[in-house]
């Protein structure tokens, strides 16, 4: 089932507190086909979206059925984090990651950042490949909170 718009992102609103649950299924699904990888569940899963709400910046893509894709940015003292994006499998295939990470990116510069950072497990080797194809570098390799992360980084160049 594709997005009505041929703009999906038009379909890009803020997320407000009723649309955790949603959020929750959708990052649910998103990350399912990384269990069989994973010695523990994908931290995005066992986020509370009610509360990421209201502390950091999140969007949200719906379809018919729900939440079809979920960013969440939190604003660092350098930098613009991309914490989270999710796309559900009904909707992946279609374009609507790289209109995130391209939201993502232009967001960042409005609000004056001139990188834009993400993180993401090394066991998801399809991510990592994709992020360096569209300009980001790997910063580095640690473990945090259990999980082995991948972070990223990519420089944003303003039109001047």
């Amino acid at each position: 089932m594709k997005l009505i718009s041929t703009k999906p992102e038009k379909l890009l609103r803020k997320a407000e507190p009723s649309d955790a649950f949603d959020i929750e299924e959708c990052v649910r699904a998103a990350y399912a086909k990384y269990l069989k990888r994973m010695n523990k569940p994908p931290f995005p899963t066992l986020t509370d979206y009610e509360v990421v709400i209201t502390q950091h910046q999140v969007w949200v893509m719906n379809d018919v059925k729900g939440c079809a894709a979920v960013l969440v940015l939190i604003p660092k003292q350098d930098h613009l984090l991309l914490d989270n994006i999710a796309v559900h499998p009904r909707q992946q295939g279609y374009g609507l990651g790289r209109t995130l990470i391209a939201f993502a990116e232009t967001e960042a510069m409005k609000q004056g950042f001139n990188a834009l950072s993400l993180y993401t497990n090394e066991c998801m080797t399809e991510n990592i490949a994709l992020y360096s194809r569209i300009g980001y570098e790997e910063i580095e390799r640690i473990v945090q909170d259990g999980y082995s992360r991948v972070f990223m980084r990519k420089p944003l160049v303003t039109d001047a």
